[in-house]
């Protein structure tokens, strides 16, 4: 365990090379930085530190980097997230509270995050599985055709044109409509199969066809939305960023949805947990870094959204944009 003194040390060489982008020598450090203890002390401080691998030498005449350890110990130590400004958070709320439906909400939380941050913004998708029915709609098109609504607690809209097999009234539509509801009100998506399985025998035989189709229909789409989708925003922000392993990788990573995936982490169950990955803790990209939390209505964490960039990262200010956006994006959906 480093001494507070050697933590001071490695706070202020994080804070120089993230803010310079140079590497950090001791008598700049002892001129910036108010650490009460002579050059000579930096110089042996710092000294002690490449030891234990907290910091690495990349020149024999120049100063001192952070290693990915030297990071990760400075996030853990780190007393407090920087928090965002009243203005920054008015105009987050304001942002976000303009969204007219889901994706909406999503095209804006990553637009947002990528610009608050300087990095790429990373947002899943709320999974369908994980949802719940709030609503289901038919909408008569003409006597054999309607169109088939889903609506989800976390405002998803899923609709489908569904061809019926034989003339069917409004007024029969409108009783499907209400079996349908009465039946799935509330329930999660993973349980639809499973509670619509009997239900066309439990109608009047001429309504039975109607139902089979509209039902086959509404399987269908659990089970082509099943797969997770991600979207991302800020590429441009990987011009000016140093990456250890390369920037064709990193683009590269970008345009795959399951590496995206797996760098944002799996859902845990404290929905507002941070979780930063630095370096090479992250095996399926590394040189990076990810800043990633999870987001969802209520307590019921729905999909996780965060950042990516390279290790030379503002640690404080990225944690506390992603926390901050994350929240506001529970609250719009716990509103919805």
């Amino acid at each position: 365990m480093l001494d507070d003194r050697k933590l001071a040390v490695l706070r202020a060489i994080v804070e120089d090379y993230v803010s310079t982008n140079e590497p950090v020598g001791s008598k700049a450090l002892a001129e910036r930085h108010n650490l009460k203890v002579s050059p000579a002390t930096v110089r042996n401080d710092m000294a002690a530190l490449e030891e234990e691998g907290y910091i690495t030498q990349p020149h024999t005449s120049a100063g001192r980097v952070p290693t990915d350890k030297g990071y990760r110990l400075f996030v853990d130590r780190l007393s407090q997230v920087k928090p965002l400004s009243a203005a920054e958070r008015r105009a987050i709320e304001t942002f976000l509270a303009g969204a007219v439906d889901l994706d909406d909400v999503v095209t804006r939380t990553v637009r947002l995050l990528a610009q608050l941050t300087r990095q790429v913004a990373v947002v899943q998708y709320p999974t369908l599985t994980r949802s719940t029915v709030r609503h289901v709609e038919l909408v008569p098109l003409n006597d054999r055709r309607v169109m088939f609504v889903l609506i989800t607690n976390t405002g998803r809209v899923e609709q489908r044109v569904v061809e019926l097999p034989e003339v069917v009234d409004e007024a029969r539509i409108a009783h499907l409509r209400a079996v349908l509801n009465a039946c799935l009100d509330g329930c999660g998506l993973s349980s639809v199969p499973e509670l619509v399985a009997d239900l066309p025998e439990r109608l009047a035989p001429e309504d039975r066809p109607a139902a089979a189709t509209i039902l086959s229909v509404l399987l269908e789409t659990l089970v082509e939305r099943h797969d997770e989708k991600i979207v991302f925003a800020g590429a441009a922000n990987l011009a000016g960023a140093d990456f250890a392993t390369g920037l064709r990788d990193v683009l590269e990573a970008l345009e795959e949805q399951v590496v995206l995936m797996r760098l944002l982490g799996e859902t845990s169950d404290t929905p507002s947990a941070l979780t930063v990955r630095i370096g090479a803790e992250n095996p399926y990209l590394r040189g990076t870094s990810v800043v990633a939390t999870g987001y969802g209505s209520g307590d019921n964490q729905l999909a996780r959204l965060g950042v990516l960039g390279p290790t030379r990262m503002d640690y404080p200010v990225t944690m506390g944009a992603v926390r901050a956006v994350a929240r506001y994006v529970s609250q719009i959906l716990a509103a919805s």
